[in-house]
């Protein structure tokens, strides 16, 4: 009898011979049905895995799981190739990997594939998955393998064949009257499937390189039930509407040029949106007990060789030559912020120190990367040092979290944390890294907070949590993040004076609470939709005189709300109200005020919401109070 260790600690006895399947099923019935592959001793298996005599740790994957979900659609990848191979048997296989949200495969074929082909790509993919085809691995030596693929006419399964280091197992998968090579693991039938759709199909050059041939690179996504695949697609195209580069240009927001690739322009109304968050987040950090600091954006190679940068991130940094010596364009605040807390003496009593800083930063990204504001190449990063005991860092972690609360509160934003653990490249000692690992779980669990463990992807000097924001269609994106760093005080020998009137190293705290500006700004307005909320939008109310009998009236209702301080807009064009109310119905203006003869005789104005709609007539002064109120309390 041997031990297999789950998640929860608790202990399974199985006999020799037994399978991951045999075990989880004793668990429960109801867990093996939603099983699609297993966890054993940290590698990712197929539920038919024979169990070590030994004893293991086993976990099983379900769709909730990243690498069940990998494994469910990477199964569909190979239905999506058989598929292929039975319409177009001509056709050569390549690559077909899950990713997320769903998976693709690229083939070399002599026609690009139309909408059509890919209809019948899906029908016949659905027909596989109703066959129920066990799908079964085997084994074969290199020498064999490349046979069996040369037989096949695949020439890039041979070439893959062949750059496969000597000694590994060359495994297969078969499934009815297909076959591919593949390191797996798969489900167990193809009839696992329950829900596949094709996305899009788009042409890739093969590895990347433009040099190869052109395939075609065909998309799809799969879910395990028909309801969660049509969510998935309305989400998909509600997504679509959302998109922050189309709405950006809409309502002039932002730009970007040809001759700034991943630059971003940030036009007046984008500036006005810009610089209400940045004035909310000064706000918000004097009230959490921060100072302001501002730090140069080029600095001298000595400095990045001293912080770790010249020699763990030089490939993203931007450098140049300034009298005869090598700088850097900053691609983050820290080494700069070890410099302004270096610069004088410290005292216990001082700390926790708190230091904020909006620093724009430059990091070198790939032009494929680039995408919008969400990957560009010079931002403002929100960032924050904090300097402190080893005893005060739960307390100040603590601190933090609530911070956060209190901002993606005010966004409407949920998130999920996920804790990132030491990484094969960093820096430091192990015994530093174990106690900051724990004092993140420690606060965190302290809070009442669950998180996900990401294991051996912190940043170089130090463990962190990300802040995973989810918005109001389901999406999540990366912002927010707390790192705990002992590395950069020791590098840079920080010190403060304790209680024992001896000198001490001080331990620091990594954070941003927006990530960017720039990117909070994409997030943002895809959340909302481009209808932020009245405090944050860049015009909050545009006054609509009827026609020009009115135009002397609509001005002094203009000049009341702008001298309350409201962002507003006097609309008195030559055009017809009607195509004006739709003009600011399409740039999102939260109210618009309009002004007829009634209006005039009666020193009141007509307000139409965009979220409440008609809201009758009302005393102007009053109205442009009640404004006034809602964005003071920056309700949502």
């Amino acid at each position: 009898m041997a031990e297999a260790i789950l998640k929860n600690k608790n202990t399974v006895e199985y006999n020799a011979g037994e399978t991951a399947a045999d075990v989880v099923g004793r668990i429960s019935q109801g867990l093996l049905r939603n099983t699609l592959a297993v966890m054993i001793n940290g590698e990712v298996a197929a539920t038919s895995t024979v169990l070590p005599a030994e004893g293991c740790e086993l976990t099983a994957l379900t769709f909730e799981d990243e690498e069940g979900k990998k494994v469910y659609r990477h199964t569909a990848a190979h239905v999506m190739a058989q598929a292929v191979k039975r319409l177009y048997p001509s056709a050569k296989l390549t690559i077909g990997p899950a990713i997320d949200n769903g998976f693709y495969y690229d083939f070399d074929v002599e026609t690009p594939f139309t909408p059509e082909a890919c209809e019948a790509i899906e029908a016949e993919m659905k027909k596989i998955i109703k066959e129920a085809l066990p799908i079964e691995r085997f084994e074969l030596s290199r020498e064999d393998a490349v046979k069996f693929m040369e037989e096949r006419e695949e020439p890039y399964k041979v070439e893959l064949i062949n750059e496969l280091p000597e000694g590994e197992a060359i495994s297969f998968y078969k499934q009815g009257d297909f076959t591919d090579l593949c390191r797996g693991p798969h489900l167990a039938k193809t009839s696992d499937i329950k829900a596949v759709k094709i996305t899009n199909v788009t042409g890739a050059y093969w590895r990347g390189d433009a040099s190869n041939k052109m395939l075609q690179r065909v998309y799809g996504t799969a879910f395990p039930k028909q309801s969660e695949l049509e969510a998935y697609l309305t989400m998909v195209e509600e997504a679509k509407k959302r998109d922050h580069r189309k709405i950006g240009k809409d309502l002039g927001l932002f730009m970007i040029t040809e001759e700034g690739p991943g630059f971003p322009f940030f036009l007046p109304k984008g500036m006005v949106l810009k610089n209400t968050l940045i004035d909310y987040w000064r706000e918000v950090h004097k009230k959490y007990g921060y100072v302001e600091v501002s730090s140069p954006m080029i600095l001298n190679r000595r400095l990045w060789e001293r912080s770790g940068h010249w020699a763990h991130y030089k490939a993203n940094m931007y450098t140049t030559v300034i009298d005869e010596e090598d700088f850097a364009i900053k691609p983050m605040n820290c080494p700069g912020g070890m410099l302004i807390y270096g610069a004088e003496p410290h005292s216990y009593r001082e700390l926790p120190m708190r230091v904020g800083e909006l620093g724009l930063v430059h990091r070198h990204e790939l032009s494929g990367a680039l995408h919008g504001l969400f990957r560009v190449r010079c931002f403002t990063q929100d960032d924050a040092h904090i300097f402190m005991t080893r005893d005060q860092m739960k307390d100040e972690i603590k601190n933090v979290v609530k911070l956060f609360d209190e901002v993606y509160n005010l966004f409407g934003l949920e998130y999920q944390i996920e804790l990132s653990t030491m990484p094969e490249d960093h820096m430091g000692e192990l015994a530093d890294w174990q106690f900051a690992e724990e004092t993140l779980k420690a606060a965190i669990t302290d809070m009442g907070k669950d998180f996900i463990l990401n294991e051996g992807d912190g940043a170089f000097y130090g463990p962190k949590l990300d802040f995973h924001l989810k918005d109001c269609i389901g999406r999540t994106w990366q912002c927010g993040t707390v790192q705990l760093d002992f590395q950069l005080p020791e590098r840079f020998e920080l010190e403060y004076t304790g209680e024992d009137g001896v000198k001490h190293r001080p331990v620091m705290i990594h954070r941003v609470v927006f990530g960017s500006i720039e990117r909070f700004i994409g997030v943002i307005t895809e959340h909302f939709a481009g209808a932020f909320p009245t405090w944050l939008s860049p015009v909050q109310a545009v006054v609509l005189p009827i026609s020009e009998k009115q135009d002397e009236y609509a001005a002094k209702v203009y000049g009341i709300l702008k001298d309350m301080g409201i962002r507003a807009e006097l609309d008195n064009r030559n055009e017809k109200i009607g195509y004006r109310i739709r003009e600011a119905q399409l740039s999102k203006i939260p109210y618009m005020i309009v002004v007829g003869d009634k209006e005039v005789a009666e020193g009141t104005v007509s307000v139409r919401s965009r979220k409440g709609g008609d809201l009758g007539a009302k005393n102007a002064e009053l109205f442009a109070a009640e404004l006034k109120e809602e964005i003071t309390a920056r309700a949502k």
